[in-house]
Order: structure tokens, then sequence, then C-alpha cells
């Protein structure tokens, strides 16, 4: 009784230091990058993938049938757009990185995130004619640059003859699809932020199948062992679940844009996360990527407030 008490009081306590919770958020978001090492050869990327929206559904489902059912009129309209917006930004984003992760860095995968909303802001000039002002084409040109940097390991032979790893290709499509996902967000349905992501998640799970079943025909499957069980349960419960609840609490107690700067911290811990705990070798052009992007990210939003991926989990969690 009284550690339930404790349990609670902690709870409530958390949940009044925002910038406490913001902090835990970015961390989560970084510590997938690392999961995603941690996963090669414990687990495969299909089934990590797959299995990893099949625990958020199940824990969601108890608490979510009946709003989604009420949303039902709204949302079955748009299930295909609904699956495409689940299989880009969920599936093909985590599938992509757990799949990059057999052929990078995590300091990589952490640092190239940082990318996202720079393809947002590219993706949005070209689909919708978004116009991109002085500042935010130079912060795009020192975001491209910086990953450029780091995707080319700093030679400039690299960058001249394509020779790039696989795993950075991977990465670059992975963010290219993440941001085709923060644009359809633009016209999301009116419901609850959570029946939304509620939707979506399930949305992940059917286009997750398909590509686990490929995964097991083709004999690449990795079921998970003890690592993979405890990598697995961390990117249910903290990247996928808890952090949309933190970051949520987060926005309402200090607002978007305040709460906004805190996703360009994804980089940052990401990149310290692999040093630390993976002990990959941070070297001169990482520095000089990291610095880029980031700072192309501030030049970015000086005119447009926040990033986008920061509108897309404003979008997201907002009722």
């Amino acid at each position: 009784m009284a550690r339930a008490v404790l349990a609670r009081t902690a709870w409530v306590w958390l949940f009044h230091h925002p910038y406490l919770l913001l902090t835990l958020t970015t961390l989560a978001w970084a510590g997938n990058a690392v999961a995603s090492r941690l996963a090669a050869g414990h687990i495969s990327p299909m089934a990590l993938t797959a299995l990893r929206w099949v625990g958020v559904v199940a824990l969601l489902a108890p608490f979510m049938i009946r709003p989604i059912r009420a949303a039902a009129p709204v949302l079955m309209p748009i299930w295909r757009r609904i699956l495409v917006m689940g299989g880009l930004g969920f599936t093909a984003f985590n599938a992509l990185m757990y799949a990059a992760a057999y052929h990078t860095t995590a300091v990589n995968i952490a640092i190239f995130q940082g990318a996202v909303p720079v393809f947002v802001l590219i993706f949005g000039l070209v689909a919708f004619g978004t116009r991109i002002g002085l500042l935010q084409a130079l912060g795009t040109a020192l975001t491209l640059v910086g990953v450029g940097a780091i995707a080319a390991r700093g030679d400039l032979q690299v960058l001249g003859s394509f020779s790039f790893l696989i795993g950075d290709v991977f990465m670059l499509i992975a963010c290219a699809s993440y941001a085709v996902y923060t644009l359809a967000l633009r016209d999301r349905p009116k419901v609850s932020g959570f029946v939304f992501f509620s939707v979506l998640a399930l949305a992940a799970l059917m286009i997750s199948l398909p590509l686990l079943a490929w995964e097991i025909a083709a004999g690449e499957v990795i079921w998970p062992d003890l690592r993979g069980f405890a990598i697995l349960l961390y990117v249910t419960l903290f990247p996928s679940l808890l952090s949309q609840i933190f970051f949520m609490r987060g926005v309402e107690l200090i607002g978007p844009s305040r709460a906004g700067l805190f996703v360009n911290l994804v980089p940052v811990f990401g990149a310290f996360l692999g040093v630390a705990i993976l002990g990959e070798p941070f070297r001169w052009y990482h520095a000089v990527g990291l610095v880029l992007v980031l700072g192309g990210i501030w030049l970015a939003e000086r005119k447009s407030g926040p990033s986008k991926r920061v509108e897309l989990t404003r979008e997201l969690l907002k009722s």
C-alpha cells in the first residue's frame, strides 16, 4: 500500500515538472537509435517493428476501443489514408532505422534524425508551394551539408563517388518517409490526439505484418532472445507510449513553442548515448555535422515557429 502511494506521489510530482518530462521524452526518442544497434543479432528489424506495434496496440486497446468506435464515422471514410500514414510514419521509419543499425552507427542514426524538419520544408515547397524564407533556405542548406559531412565520413572522395554506407542511405529514406507523414498531418481528421495515434498504431501493425511474413519467408527473421525482449519492451513503452504522454503534458504546461525546443535535443542525446552506451567513436565530422544540423534547424525555425516535427507531435497529441 505504501509503495502504491509513493508511486502515485512520484507520478504526480513528475507531471508538474515540464522540463523534466520533456527531457525524458527526447531522451526516450534518442534511445531508440541506441536500441536499434543493440537489437542487431537479437531481434530482426521486421520482427522488432511488428512486435513493437503489437505491444502498443495491446496496451492501448482496453482504453481506446470505445473512443475509436465513437470516432468511426469520421475515420472510416479515410481508412486508406490512415493506412498510408501509419505505414510511412510508424512502420517504414522504424523498420528502416532498425535495418540501418546493421550497417551504420547509432551516432549517425541519431544525428540524421535532425534532418526531418528540413525534409518537411523541402517537400512542403514541392508539394504545396510553401514559401521558404532566406533564413529557412540557409538553415536547410546547413542541415543538408551537416548530414552530407557525416554520410561522407568527412571524406570528399566518398561524396564524389556516392559510396555511402547503406545504413546512412536507409536513414535518409526513413527521414524522408517521416517527413511525408508529417505533411500528411496537415489535414488530419478532427478527432482526439490519442484516438488518432491509436488508429495509426493499428495501421502500422497491419502494414508491418506482411513485412514480417516476408522476413520469415526469406529465412531472415530473428525472434527475440532475452536481450531482444528487453529492447522490445523498451521501444514499446518509452519511445512509442510514455514519451507521447510526457510530451503532451509538457506542451500543456509550458506551451508548444517552448516545448518544441526540446525536440532538437534528440540528435544530441542520441550521439551522447551512442558513445556512452555503445562505445562508438565520435569523430570530428560527427561534431561538425551535429553543429551544422542543429544550427540549420535553429535558423530554419526563426520565422516559422517550432519545427515541423514538433508540429507533428503537437497535432498528434492535442484533443
